[in-house]
């Protein structure tokens, strides 16, 4: 696919894929939503990619919906504005449900979308100069997506002053509200980011990661013995994978797995 929003690019078992509408703020709309959703989707299919990196282009990372567009949306019916946010929903829980862990590289602002990109990824690392919020109640929009993978991420406390306020924080206060890992000065984060890509293509099994993130989705909304019951389960299957077989006896004949 040609993509006229995002680039998108595979190299050593990594697909970056790169918010390319510096001139917008790397805003939404729907092309960006629809290509953001076909390359996530093709990184998900490929075999030849086992981690993926969320960048941008230029100063922003995210500005989330772009202004224009939204005002467009209001000569929308309810029926249609529900089809239009349904698209957003579907990118935000393919990322989250995703088999393969995505990192975030926020070298710019993110915000409303743009942070609620940053909730969905498995790992964010930012710039300190980078800052964060979900600004839609000071326009009259309701943060509505993003707030249901926020509040799986960080505590209620904190939920409610980023989504009531509108606020933006520093990207040292979102690393300690926990929305962000870490922040890495600009001239380490690509660095940063490399060595977790190497880490995980090297030293872990995809079919493990794989079903770890998916047990990470669903037992949230498990009671406490149905959790246990399907974790049980989930136990019993991982030790008939060829992974873990693979790994096991790796470690009794105190050799490195050598990771695909």
């Amino acid at each position: 696919m040609t993509y006229s929003t995002i680039l998108y690019t595979i190299a050593d078992k990594v697909g970056t894929i790169t918010l390319n509408r510096p001139d917008k703020r790397n805003a939404f709309n729907a092309d960006v939503v629809a290509e953001l959703t076909e390359a996530f989707t093709d990184a998900q299919e490929n075999e030849s990619v086992k981690v993926i990196v969320l960048a941008a282009s230029g100063e922003v990372f995210s500005a989330g919906a772009d202004l224009g567009y939204l005002q467009s949306l209001q000569q929308n019916s309810f029926e249609e504005n529900v089809a239009d946010s349904q698209k957003l929903m579907a990118l935000y829980k393919l990322m989250y449900t995703l088999s393969k862990p995505i990192i975030a590289k926020i070298e710019g602002h993110a915000i409303a979308g743009g942070c609620g990109l940053a909730s969905v990824c498995d790992f964010s690392f930012a710039v300190p100069e980078a800052q964060f919020g979900y600004t839609e109640v000071k326009i009259g929009f309701i943060p509505a997506i993003v707030m249901v993978f926020l509040l799986r991420k960080i505590n209620e406390r904190h939920a409610k002053e980023l989504l009531l306020t509108g606020k933006l924080i520093t990207a040292e206060t979102a690393e300690k509200y926990g929305l962000i890992n870490a922040v890495i000065p600009k001239n380490k984060i690509d660095e940063a980011v490399s060595g977790l890509c190497v880490e995980l293509i090297a030293q872990t099994s995809r079919v493990a990661v794989a079903t770890t993130k998916s047990m990470i989705a669903a037992v949230q909304e498990m009671g406490l013995d149905e959790a246990l019951q399907y974790a049980a389960e989930m136990n019993a299957k991982a030790r008939a994978t060829d992974d873990c077989q693979y790994g096991i006896r790796s470690f009794l004949e105190k050799k490195k797995p050598e990771w695909k």
